[in-house]
């Protein structure tokens, strides 16, 4: 409990740091399936708004998603993180603790209690340089203890950016739910094809699509979204 309440206290702070003139970003995703690490979380079309706050390599910030039905059992997600990132010469790394939070699940946003609380604590590394790595690992809220691990690697071909990626779970016998498998298994491959569509002289549209499959439940998803 001592971790969580002074990941809230920093995220005041940082907030309260406006007038330094910290980077502050606000935009939102608008996207046919809402696909994680190679789960199709809601079945339905999903507007995925966000906002940030960075300084001095830290950043705070807020990401959601909510489907675009009526039906109220699907579930809707509000995810906020802490993040640090350092940039020596190989690379940039960052370090973050993602909080996951789903309002539908029934469970009052103040229940911090593990193992029936609101809300699932990730932590995690991330690489981004000639290629990107990412490593995740639940370490409050899931009793499985869930890991994740991505690999992927960047090209880019004049105006069109193609991200690769090939991303694996060690599994879970305990919670084995979360990721779909109870030992190792791949559970998200593709690509990723991302431009801008050029509207007018000052503004162009961010639009991308990704063929995502996931091995271990032998299904293939195709996503289409813009950011605004």
């Amino acid at each position: 409990m001592k971790t969580i309440k002074l990941t809230i206290v920093s995220i005041i702070i940082l907030f309260q740091m406006n007038s330094f003139g910290q980077e502050i970003n606000v935009g939102a995703d608008l996207v046919n399936r809402y696909v994680w690490r190679g789960l199709d979380i809601a079945n339905s079309p999903s507007l995925q708004p966000a906002i940030s706050v960075s300084e001095y390599g830290f950043e705070v910030g807020f990401w959601g998603a909510y489907t675009l039905t009526n039906d109220v059992s699907v579930s809707n997600e509000i995810d906020g993180w802490l993040a640090y990132t350092v940039n020596p010469a190989l690379g940039e790394f960052t370090f973050s603790v993602v909080d996951y939070y789903f309002p539908n699940a029934g469970i009052k946003l103040g229940n911090f209690k593990n193992g029936e609380g609101a809300h699932t604590l990730e932590g995690a590394v991330s690489y981004s340089g000639p290629f990107s790595a990412l490593v995740a690992y639940n370490f409050y809220n899931d009793p499985g203890k869930n890991i994740y691990l991505e690999i992927g690697y960047p090209l880019q071909f004049d105006d069109i950016s193609v991200d690769l990626f090939i991303g694996a779970t060690p599994g879970s016998n305990t919670n084995p739910d979360y990721y779909g498998a109870d030992n190792f298994s791949v559970i998200n491959t593709g690509i990723k094809v991302s431009k801008e569509i050029k509207i007018t002289e000052n503004y162009a549209l961010p639009v991308f699509s990704s063929l995502i499959v996931n091995p271990r439940l032998s299904i293939a998803h195709l996503v289409f979204g813009i950011s605004l």
